[in-house]
């Protein structure tokens, strides 16, 4: 068994003919379209054609990555201005609403202290305007 599987000087490694059990075995020639090897030696590549093919294809396919590389990068660089942009406008809009937090405290103060000093007459008035407020919607909705 051990000299079935035996090399010797003369044959190769990819000789299958010993593991086969077949003396004569025969691989057809191919077309040299579609193959990097040479038709006089099948376990050589030709070098120059094969060489050039793959680099081609390598470059064709490092120009479709770079590509989409920098549109990526391109995304992530717009998604930080957004951010920062976003970031500055809130922290903007927060102190507007603490300000306006501030205003709209001191109104309501100042007029619970103008309700407090004139007793009831001031719940009169709202009322008043109230009924004139809807007096003018309702004209309004039939004039239509």
């Amino acid at each position: 068994m051990s000299q079935r599987f035996r090399t010797s000087a003369q044959t190769s490694l990819r000789d299958r003919s010993q593991l086969l059990g077949v003396s004569d075995y025969y691989t057809p020639p191919s077309s040299g379209r579609s193959s990097p090897y040479d038709g006089a030696n099948p376990y050589q590549a030709t070098g120059h054609r094969f060489a050039d093919d793959l680099e081609g294809q390598n470059d064709e396919a490092l120009e479709g990555l770079s590509a989409k590389v920098k549109m990526l990068k391109d995304i992530t660089i717009g998604i930080g201005n957004e951010v920062r942009e976003s970031t500055v406008q809130l922290s903007q809009m927060n102190d507007a609403f603490a300000e306006t937090s501030g205003i709209l405290g001191g109104t309501f103060r100042r007029m619970n202290n103008m309700a407090a000093r004139q007793g009831c007459r001031w719940l009169w008035y709202i009322v008043f305007l109230a009924i004139v407020f809807w007096f003018f919607i309702v004209v309004w909705w039939f004039r239509r």
